[in-house]
C-alpha cells in the first residue's frame, strides 16, 4: 500500500436530540457538507462505507441503510458497505475506506456515520448498549464488574436493570480500579468533565454548550459511583461524513488543505493473560504510531473516546500520553486543555459534543481535520500539525471489543 490518502472533505450535523428528524435526513446533511467541502459531486464517489450501530433496534431499518441513504442522492451502482461495529462503527467505516484506497481499488470514497438514539421508550435506547456485550454471559459480566470494582462498588446486582447504559457500570468499575491502584480521585475525573464542558461551549455543533465547574460536576446527580451525570456521555442523534481521496486525485482536482492519513488501525480485544500489560487501545495506538512513524510526543491535538470522564484519563495512559498512574498529572497541569501542550477533545468530546454511537468516530475526524486546517476558531489548538483519533466500542470478556486509532497530519 504505497498510495497516500487524504481527507478531502468533512461534514457534520449538530449532535442533539433530533426527535423530528430521520436517519436519512441526518446522513444526507452531513454528506452534502462533506461533498461541498471537498468541492466534488456525488457522482465522483466510487465506493461508500456507512457506519451505524442501532438503526435495527431504534427504527427497524436494518440491512440496507447505506443503499437507502445514497439512493436519495441519486447514487447507485457503486459498492455500498454497511458497517456495524458498536461505538466504533463510524471509525471502522473510515478505516475500511482508507484501506481500500490505500490498496489502489478506488480514488474517491465516502465514509459516513449516522445514528438516532433518542426514543420515547428509554429502555429501547438502553437495549442497544445491553447488546454491545455478550448477551449469553450476563452472569459473567456481573461477576467481572464486581471483581474489577472491588468493595467500593455500588452498582446494582443487575446493571441492565439500572435505568442507564450498562457501560456506565463498566466505566465506573474501571474508574474504581484506577482509584484503588493509583490513588486517582473522583475530583480528578470531574476535572475531565469540566474541561470538556468548556471546550464544548465553544463548539456550535456540540449537544451541550454550558460550561461547568469541577464543583458543579461533583454536585450533579449521581449515576453510579464515582460517576455523576456530566461524567457520562449523553444520548443523542447526528451524523458525520468524510470524503477520502488519493493524494494524486486531490492534486488533479487542485484541492489543498487536505490532511494526510498517516495510519488508521482497527483492532479487536483478546483474552489477555495476567502478565499481558497491553490493553486494546494501547495495542492499537502502538501499531498506529509504528505505521505513521510518529510517537505520542509528536502529537499536537487528540480526540479520544471519553464515553465517561474516567475513560479519558485512563486513555491518556493507554495511548502513551502519560505513564501508568500519571494521567491525572496532565489534568492538574492543564496540559490537555486548550492552551496546554496537548489539547484533548477540543470538540467537547463525547461528554459534551455528544455520542450518537454510530456517528462518533467520523465526528472525531471532523474535529481533527478542522483543527489541522487551522479553522477551529476560538477552540483552535496553537500547534496543529499531527493529530490522533481513538474510538472504541463494545466489550467482550472485560476488554474493548473494537478499537480504531487514526493519525492525521496537515499538508
Amino acid at each position: 500500500m504505497n498510495n497516500s490518502i487524504v481527507v478531502a472533505g468533512v461534514g457534520m450535523t449538530r449532535f442533539a436530540k433530533h426527535l423530528d428528524r430521520s436517519l436519512k435526513s441526518l446522513a444526507l446533511e452531513a454528506i452534502a457538507q462533506a461533498l461541498g467541502d471537498a468541492n466534488v459531486s456525488a457522482g465522483s464517489i466510487q465506493a461508500a462505507y456507512i457506519g451505524n450501530a442501532a438503526a435495527g433496534v431504534m427504527t427497524g431499518q436494518a440491512c440496507v441503510l447505506g443503499e437507502i441513504v445514497l439512493r436519495e442522492m441519486g447514487i447507485g451502482r457503486i459498492p455500498v458497505i454497511n458497517v456495524e461495529n458498536a461505538c466504533a462503527s463510524a471509525s471502522t467505516a473510515f478505516q475500511q475506506a482508507f484501506m481500500m484506497l490505500s490498496a489502489g481499488f478506488y480514488d474517491v470514497a465516502l465514509a459516513v456515520g449516522v445514528e438516532k438514539l433518542t426514543h420515547p421508550d428509554k429502555q429501547r435506547t438502553f437495549s442497544v448498549f445491553q447488546g454491545s456485550v455478550d448477551v449469553e454471559d450476563h452472569e459473567g459480566l456481573v461477576r467481572y464488574l464486581a471483581e474489577l470494582a472491588g468493595a467500593e462498588s455500588t452498582h446494582t446486582a443487575d446493571p441492565a436493570s439500572g435505568g442507564r447504559s450498562i457501560f456506565m457500570d463498566i466505566y465506573a468499575a474501571r474508574a474504581l480500579q484506577h482509584m484503588r491502584r493509583f490513588g486517582t480521585t473522583q475530583r480528578q475525573f470531574a476535572m475531565v468533565a469540566s474541561k470538556n464542558a468548556y471546550h464544548g461551549s465553544l463548539n456550535s455543533r456540540a449537544q451541550y454548550r454550558d460550561p461547568l465547574s469541577v464543583d458543579e460536576v461533583l454536585a450533579a446527580s449521581p449515576i453510579v459511583y464515582p460517576l455523576t451525570l456530566p461524567m457520562c456521555s449523553p444520548i443523542g442523534d447526528g451524523a458525520a461524513a468524510a470524503i477520502l481521496m488519493t493524494e494524486k486525485k486531490a492534486k488533479e482536482l487542485g484541492l489543498s488543505s487536505s490532511p494526510t492519513i498517516l495510519a488508521s488501525i482497527l483492532t479487536s480485544g483478546w483474552d489477555r493473560s495476567e502478565d499481558d500489560g497491553n490493553d486494546v487501545a494501547a495495542y492499537a495506538s502502538a501499531l498506529a504510531y509504528e505505521a505513521a512513524s510518529v510517537g505520542p510526543d509528536d502529537l499536537d491535538v487528540v480526540e479520544l473516546h471519553d464515553a465517561s470522564a474516567p475513560a479519558e484519563l485512563i486513555l491518556y495512559e493507554s495511548l502513551g500520553l502519560a505513564k501508568p498512574g500519571e494521567g491525572s498529572r496532565l489534568l492538574e497541569e492543564g496540559a490537555t486543555s486548550l492552551g496546554g501542550r496537548l489539547p484533548v477533545n477540543t470538540s467537547g468530546g463525547l461528554l459534551r459534543k455528544g455520542h450518537p454511537i454510530g456517528a462518533t468516530g467520523i465526528a472525531q475526524i471532523f474535529e481533527l481535520v478542522t483543527q489541522l486546517r487551522g479553522n477551529a476558531g476560538n477552540r483552535q489548538a496553537s500547534r496543529h500539525r499531527t493529530a490522533l483519533a481513538q474510538n472504541g466500542g463494545g466489550m467482550v470478556r472485560g476488554t474493548t471489543a473494537a478499537c480504531v486509532v487514526t493519525i492525521l497530519q496537515s499538508g
